[in-house]
């Protein structure tokens, strides 16, 4: 017994070792960029344009991948940055993130433009117009960002407490890059009528809500203005009604087109390099692994290896396998910048508590709860953004969102344990692939050969269905039972027995012992 602790110990040991390993190989795949080279301009000032493809979900993986291409952009010399954009949307967090980085940061570096190749919805939509062009690729399409809740439908108070923070992302985008402000909140809102006026003194469109329509007829043609959005519609326009009301500077064929309308507009020469800055296999693999439905998967695999694990005990490749998936899950969090130092402190004291409570103090109190709820609290303040001195809460409505969708991923991995580990007691013991490692039925007065660990010539003696013994070491739910001179290694049916009480075999199942207590 005591050199299966050792080994489950340093199968502990192995397992964190990974992980450290494998946030250390990842790190730097996201991190922010080595030491910038020299500088690409030329004597002649040409303009060194990058191209930085932001496609599929946007989540925070993307996030740090565009800041690290960026800056990494930015180091060679870039004057343009353009950002390829396929997505049909994500996190709202994850899309404010970047939102940000690129007015705030990005913009006063170098022109940062959005080139839509097939499609920026929703979230996709914000981080297009946080840019300062938009150029769309034709037959291309943006908009239609208002906010939805997996499983649930946004009403009320609810849902204009969402629509209010994503108004204001849009509102600011407008405001720094020069798009039509109704327009753009258009796409979040359905509530809004949009309507366009010619500007008689500039001979331009201009656009209004309803309740904002101009009234001076000696400025505006008041009496063509016509109706752009209706109520209760999302504003989502194609390439062509994008440029002709002024979301999208130009719409193009391919990318040197749209590296030939810069150069024009801005009387500009572009470099003939055409670098392109594609993610790495470590920000593709956070990305993969900080996806809900990935996230299910490990929480299901560390739960069932756990339960097989206790249920089996002896194999220890089922625990290994869910210490791994639990390791697999903690440093995605911490590579994306959900999980920090206290966080992951928090959660790796919760499972020494928990060890300590298993293998150590006989059965179950004070140390076994602390350690669960230390890891429970672990796990959910590695699903919200903070700070290492912050409380661990939602602050507003894109972190709760982000809450949910990493609850969402939780639910549905506990939910999927349930369900396999129900087949596995159910069918699993049936199996006659398994029959050897899982703990099949017997008939009563079935016999096990039995290898005694205290037998010096190692003889094989019988052990009977029935027969009864006294603990040795604790059963927790595993341990030793001496019958008769015979120390067996034994396993209960889930509860803890103490050294010293007596047990009787209720079953044998393979090659697995079950014994009761003996009242």
């Amino acid at each position: 017994m005591e050199a299966r602790r050792f080994q489950l110990v340093r199968g502990f040991l192995a397992v964190l070792a990974f992980g450290v390993v494998f946030c250390a190989v990842l790190a730097p795949g996201i991190a922010e960029p080595a030491a910038s080279p020299e500088s690409e301009s030329t004597a002649l000032e040409e303009k060194l344009a990058v191209l930085i493809p932001c496609t599929g979900m946007i989540d925070d993986g993307l996030y740090k991948s565009i800041r690290r291409r960026s800056e990494e952009a930015l180091a060679r010399g870039a004057g343009y940055l353009i950002y390829e954009i396929q997505t049909y949307g994500g996190l709202v967090k994850s899309a404010d993130d970047i939102s940000k980085y690129f007015i705030h940061e990005a913009s006063k570096k170098a022109r940062t433009v959005a080139y839509v190749t097939t499609e920026a919805i929703s979230a996709g939509a914000m981080i297009s117009v946080s840019c300062q062009d938009i150029v769309m690729k034709e037959n291309t399409k943006i908009g239609d960002c208002a906010p939805i809740l997996l499983g649930e439908q946004l009403e009320g108070v609810e849902r204009e407490k969402a629509e209010s923070f994503i108004r204001a992302i849009f509102s600011t985008a407008a405001e720094a890059n020069g798009y039509p402000e109704p327009l753009l909140l258009a796409m979040v809102t359905q509530a809004l009528e949009v309507w366009r006026v010619k500007n008689g003194e500039t001979g331009q469109w201009e656009f209004f809500e309803k309740d904002y329509l101009p009234t001076d007829e000696k400025k505006y043609d008041l009496e063509n203005q016509e109706l752009v959005v209706k109520n209760n519609q999302l504003l989502t326009l194609t390439a062509s009604k994008a440029k002709e009301y002024g979301i999208a500077r130009e719409v193009v064929t391919d990318y040197e087109g749209v590296l030939a309308y810069l150069a024009e507009r801005d009387s500009v020469t572009f470099s003939s390099q055409r670098i392109i800055l594609e993610t790495n296999w470590s920000e593709e693999m956070v990305r993969f692994l900080g996806s809900p439905a990935v996230v299910s998967v490990l929480v299901m695999i560390a739960l069932l290896g756990f339960y097989v694990e206790l249920r089996t005990p002896g194999l220890g490749l089922p625990g290994a396998v869910g210490a791994a998936a639990l390791i697999l899950l903690v440093c995605s969090k911490y590579l994306i910048g959900l999980a920090n130092w206290v966080e992951i402190a928090v959660f790796l004291l919760g499972l020494v508590l928990l060890m300590i409570e298993i293998f150590v103090i006989p059965g179950f109190g004070v140390t076994g709860a602390l350690g669960i709820i230390c890891i429970v609290a672990g796990m959910f303040g590695m699903l919200i953004r903070n700070a290492p001195d912050e409380v661990p809460w939602p602050q507003n409505p894109a972190a709760w969102d982000l809450l949910v969708d990493g609850l969402t991923g939780f639910t549905g991995g506990f939910v999927g344990f349930l369900i396999l580990a129900f087949l596995l007691i159910r069918y699993l013991p049936k199996s006659r692939m398994f029959a050897g490692l899982t703990l099949t039925e017997s008939l009563k007065g079935e016999t096990l050969a039995v290898s005694m660990t205290n037998a010096p010539d190692a003889l094989v003696k019988t052990l009977n269905v029935g027969d009864t013994g006294k603990v040795i070491s604790i059963l927790r739910p595993a341990g030793e039972a001496d019958f008769d001179g015979r120390v067996v290694d034994v396993v209960s049916e889930g509860e803890f027995i103490e050294a010293g009480k007596n047990v009787r075999v209720l079953e044998i199942r393979g090659n697995r012992v079950i014994v009761r207590e003996q009242t």
